[in-house]
């Protein structure tokens, strides 16, 4: 799978996606709501992981 992505530090084409949530505040975080999201980029040499915000 490789749709452009060059790893910054090895010049690497391939990785990993992913997905990492989190939450936003304190209410959320009382009622363990996890309202950002984020796709995760990694590199397969180096583990290099970039994240990129998500709707």
């Amino acid at each position: 799978m490789n749709k452009g992505y060059v790893c910054t530090k090895y010049g690497n084409t391939t990785f990993k996606t992913g997905e990492l949530r989190t939450t936003g505040g304190f209410l959320s975080k009382i009622f363990d709501v996890q309202t950002k999201r984020f796709t995760t980029i990694t590199c397969e040499r180096c583990k290099y992981t970039e994240l990129y915000a998500t709707d």
